[in-house]
């Protein structure tokens, strides 16, 4: 009985070990590009680590308070990288001017309806992140293959998110849900609650607003439309993956720990592309609107003002020049997060 209490003994002093050496690794993603010959500050330019935005780094140490020793987690020697406080003080002189502001014209993809719906994004959860958020590093944990409990689609109105939403949860039912949007309308004689809108009383939905259950939420024509969190979690519960397409600031809301989101961009094509895809579908049958070049234009500038402002919460990014290959593209990201390892926010996982 001794050796067998002195071996489990054994065995839980290993484990507190391994997870010790474990949780003192450091991990992070880089929110920036950095190069160390062009860096004034750096006391050794060839010390220096070179990265850029996106990669995943090791902190081997931190005791210097302007400067930590890192290395690329793929492999390589280990070199110097500004602190946190330091490139904070850096930035903090820099004014921020690539934020997307959300406008009365920003369009709520998550409606249903032949007729798209304009509102305007109101969810006042993360109103202070857009002026304070200064992004520098972000600690993340490696985690096993596993599936996200939402996907999250964002891009500029036009790129084909709904498009390729619809035919991806066509693709298998059993595997992929969305929510259905509530509205305070009243419904048409042919409509019943629950189908295409979930119909509500307008004091209903404006005190569930205020509650903060709306992920987000609009207006058009006296009505309003939204997007209700527990809607969302019906979806996980059912053992699907909700799938999700959403103004970018809403991200925000989602990237925790609560709905655990593989957020897709959907990036417009150049405008020349962007003209053939339009004047293709024209021709075919599936659109009957024929895009101006001023909204060909604002299209693609809505696209590249979203990718500045929100490229740091993708986990893929998709260039939708072809419907078809942008939806095997996607379908092979997905099949990833069963087969390999991912790295997520460490708040995911503490």
């Amino acid at each position: 009985l001794i050796a067998v209490l002195a071996t489990v003994e054994s065995i839980k002093e290993q484990f507190f070990l391994h997870s010790f050496v474990f949780l003192s690794q450091v991990f992070v993603k880089a929110h920036f590009d950095y190069d160390p010959v062009t860096d004034n500050l750096i006391p050794c330019k060839e010390a220096g680590l070179k990265f850029v935005a996106g990669d995943l780094l090791q902190i081997v140490n931190q005791d210097d308070p302007n400067w930590w020793q890192a290395c690329h987690v793929e492999g390589g020697s280990a070199g110097l990288i500004p602190s946190q406080l330091l490139e904070e003080k850096r930035k903090a002189f820099v004014k921020r001017d690539l934020e997307v502001t959300p406008t009365s014209g920003a369009l709520c993809g998550s409606l249903s309806g032949k007729k798209k719906k304009r509102m305007m994004y109101l969810t006042t959860k993360n109103a202070e992140f857009d002026r304070h958020e200064l992004l520098i590093y972000e600690e993340v944990a490696r985690m096993p293959p596993f599936r996200r409990k939402t996907l999250v689609f964002i891009g500029a109105q036009g790129v084909g998110r709904r498009s390729i939403k619809n035919k991806l949860i066509m693709s298998d039912q059993s595997q992929y849900g969305t929510t259905i949007p509530y509205t305070s309308r009243r419904p048409k004689e042919h409509e019943k609650t629950g189908q295409v809108y979930s119909f509500v009383t307008r004091n209903e939905m404006e005190r569930d607003i205020k509650a903060g259950r709306y992920l987000e939420h609009g207006e058009y024509e006296g009505n309003l439309y939204g997007t209700k969190i527990d809607s969302i979690h019906e979806v996980v519960e059912s053992g699907k993956m909700c799938i999700l397409d959403v103004n970018p600031q809403a991200v925000k809301v989602l990237r925790t720990a609560e709905f655990v989101p593989y957020v897709v961009f959907i990036e417009a094509p150049d405008f020349e592309t962007l003209r053939a895809m339009n004047k293709a579908a024209l021709e075919s049958g599936i659109a009957t609107k024929q895009l101006t070049d001023a909204d060909l234009k604002r299209t693609v500038d809505e696209s590249c003002r979203i990718q500045r402002g929100y490229g740091h919460y993708f986990d893929l990014c998709l260039v939708n020049d072809n419907m078809e290959r942008t939806f095997q593209q996607l379908q092979v990201a997905l099949q990833k997060l069963y087969n390999e390892s991912q790295w997520v926010p460490v708040s995911w996982v503490y």
